[in-house]
Formats: C-alpha cells, sequence, structure tokens
C-alpha cells in the first residue's frame, strides 16, 4: 500500500517546469505556459498561452538524443518569448513609440524591442561561445606553449589529449563560475535569482502533494536537480568528454569550430541525463546531480512571500486541470488601488509636507544666529516650544 501511494505521488514529478522572468515568473505543464508577472501597484497579472512542441508534432523528433536537441532549440525560444510577455504584462512598451519606432513598425512590421531581443540573443550566443569554447581552447594552448617554454620542450602538454581536453575544462568551469558570479552582483540579476528560488521551492511543493500556499512552499529548498542551470554544467561536462576525442594539436579555431558542430549531440545527451535524474531519485542520481546542485547556490537565491505568490500564482494557472478557474486575487490579496480623490488629497498632503519642510531649510540660517546669543535654558526652553 506504501508502495502505491508513493508511486501516486511521484506521478508529479517531471509535470511542471518553469523560468523566473523580469518579476515574475512562468511555469509551463504539458501545452500550457502561464506567467505570473507582479506589478507596480502590488497586483499579480497573469499572461497564458499554448506552446505545442514540435515532438508532438513530429514523432520522429521524439526520439532519445534528438528530443534534447529539439528541446534546446525550443527551450531558447520559449526564453525569448517568455522574456517579451514579461516587459510587455510589466508596461515597459507603453511609452510614446520614437520616430525610429514607428518607422520599424511601418516598413519592418517588428518593435524595437524585439530588434533589441534578436540582437541581444545574437550577441549573447556569441558571447557564450567565446567565454565558453574559445576562450578555454586559448587558454589552454598558451598553457601548453609556457609548460614547453619552461621544461625545455621536453613535456608538450597538446601532445597528451586527455590531459589537455581536462584543462580546457577545468578553465571552461572557472570561467562559468565567474561569470554567474559577477552578474549576481547586479540588483536586477539577483531579484531574477530570487524569483528562481521561488519557482524551484513551488514545484518542490506540488511534487511532494501539499497545498500551495507560501508557508508551504517556503519549506522546501530552492535547489532543483531538473534546473537549467544544471543542464548548462552537464554540457560543460560532456563538453570535457567530447573534447577527450578531438585531437589537442588542431589549431584553436578549429577546435573550438569542432565542438560547435558538436553541440547538438552534447545537448541531446545532456537533456536524456537532466530527463533521467528528474524522475528517479537514488544515490547515483544525487552524485551525478551534485555539481549542478551546487552552483544553483549562485543561480538561486532565496525567495520573499510576495515572490512565492507570483510562482504559486503561475504554477497553478499552468494545471487548469488540476486547479480549474483559478484567479490569484482569489488567494493572495494586495493593496487595493486609491481612487483618484483619494490620489488627489494624498498629492496635497505631499505638496505641502515638501513647502513646510522648504521654509524650515529657508529659516534655518537665521534660527542658528538667534540661538547663538542665547543661554544653554533658554535655547531647550526654544527648542520644546517648537518640537
Amino acid at each position: 500500500m506504501a508502495k502505491k501511494e508513493k508511486k501516486q505521488q511521484n506521478c508529479r514529478l517531471g509535470k511542471v517546469g518553469g523560468q523566473a522572468v523580469i518579476e515574475g515568473v512562468m511555469m509551463k505543464s504539458g501545452d500550457n505556459m502561464a506567467i505570473a508577472s507582479r506589478m507596480p501597484d502590488g497586483s499579480i497579472k497573469m499572461t497564458k498561452r499554448t506552446f505545442i512542441s514540435a515532438r508532438k508534432k513530429h514523432k520522429a523528433l521524439d526520439f532519445p538524443i534528438i528530443r534534447g536537441v529539439v528541446n534546446f532549440v525550443e527551450m531558447m525560444k520559449l526564453s525569448y518569448t517568455t522574456m517579451g510577455d514579461s516587459t510587455a504584462a510589466l508596461g515597459l512598451e507603453d511609452e510614446e513609440p520614437s520616430k525610429f519606432e514607428k518607422w520599424l513598425s511601418e516598413k519592418l512590421h517588428v518593435s524595437l524591442t524585439t530588434v533589441v531581443m534578436v540582437v541581444g540573443l545574437i550577441l549573447g550566443v556569441g558571447l557564450a561561445a567565446a567565454l565558453f569554447i574559445f576562450l578555454p581552447g586559448a587558454s589552454g594552448k598558451g598553457l601548453s606553449a609556457l609548460i614547453g617554454w619552461i621544461t625545455g620542450g621536453r613535456f608538450v602538454l597538446s601532445d597528451h589529449r586527455i590531459l589537455f581536453s581536462l584543462i580546457e575544462g577545468v578553465m571552461k568551469v572557472v570561467i562559468f563560475l565567474l561569470y554567474l558570479s559577477l552578474v549576481s552582483l547586479m540588483k536586477d540579476i539577483r531579484r531574477v535569482f530570487e524569483y528562481h528560488g521561488a519557482e524551484h521551492k513551488a514545484v518542490f511543493c506540488y511534487e511532494a502533494g501539499m497545498e500551495l500556499t507560501p508557508e508551504n512552499v517556503a519549506k522546501f529548498k530552492r535547489f532543483h536537480p531538473r534546473c537549467g542551470t544544471s543542464f548548462m554544467f552537464f554540457m560543460i561536462l560532456l563538453g570535457i568528454l567530447i573534447g577527450c576525442f578531438i585531437p589537442s594539436q588542431w589549431p584553436v579555431v578549429l577546435r573550438s569550430l569542432t565542438k560547435i558542430a558538436l553541440l547538438p549531440l552534447t545537448a541531446g545527451l545532456g537533456y536524456e541525463i537532466i530527463r533521467f535524474a528528474g524522475s528517479h531519485d537514488n544515490w547515483f542520481i544525487k552524485a551525478i546531480s551534485a555539481p549542478g546542485l551546487w552552483v544553483q547556490r549562485i543561480t538561486t537565491k532565496e525567495p520573499d512571500e510576495k515572490q512565492m505568490e507570483c510562482a504559486i500564482a503561475a504554477l497553478k494557472s499552468a494545471i487548469p486541470a488540476e486547479f480549474p478557474g483559478y484567479e490569484p486575487s482569489e488567494q493572495f490579496t494586495w493593496p487595493k488601488k486609491e481612487s483618484p480623490a483619494d490620489e488627489a488629497e494624498t498629492s496635497c498632503v505631499r505638496i505641502a509636507q515638501a513647502m513646510k519642510r522648504r521654509e524650515m531649510r529657508a529659516e534655518a540660517p537665521h534660527v542658528r544666529a538667534v540661538m547663538r546669543k542665547m543661554t544653554r535654558a533658554q535655547q531647550a526652553r526654544y527648542r520644546r516650544g517648537n518640537a
């Protein structure tokens, strides 16, 4: 009986996944996707859409390894779409368009935000290739040349393919961790990492079969074995193994291009490992998942209650079969927006306070001059009278 209950509970494993976005969380389950964005007035705005994977349309794309490549491409596309949706939900595109934006809309039928995101995506892919493929290879070649010069040519590192690949891998891991640590210092990125932690906690709470409340979600850890950070780290480790089969004597550019060409194989293998790790729990899975979970100490931060509310709202909205008709406003409360009369009254109070502070600053030099001529007792009585 206990085994049967455990099996039912584990049916939730891998059913839902997500990602953090700008001031919100995206959750996806099956073909349903939901984005919960925290608005400036404290409310939660929901954006819902469907996303049907090409693997459902074409069964040939659902074979092992191939499905990992398809998933990698679709996740990049989904991330691009999700970031655009979260930006739109926050109203960051509602400003009056410039002449250049109008020209883009009329001539090319695209928005400036779309252009910026496409350019950012291209630059991001180029930067990733430069940092995590070319730079480690160039560092390995440089170290090989240095060791050869020190040993007078008696030991050439590039002649030892496995050792050379391991050194390249160490450099890649160092660069990767340094990059994540530096970007995590940015205030906006740290906010995204907090929402990332809220996403993981909410998924854990759902998979455990507990009621989705901020109090329950807060009890769970923020490190999840099925996280994209773990996937990226697996890809780095697999890249080290694949690099062992590439001749280390090749020039840096040729070796780097070969690794880029083998990225689909790396992505496919990494996906299968993450998929397996996400639906199993034993000592072997814990061992191979540990490095990725360690890296999540950088890419996830402890969320606050409001961030966990966003994660819960996104998760429930992404599974309408289990939470039919769900509305965040029915579960969570936030300050109501002031009426125009209240806003006007608040504005008048603020103006009066500002004018009083300005008068006090203007009178301050005269008051100090008068008080200098007073005794200490007179100064004390004056302060009490103006308190």
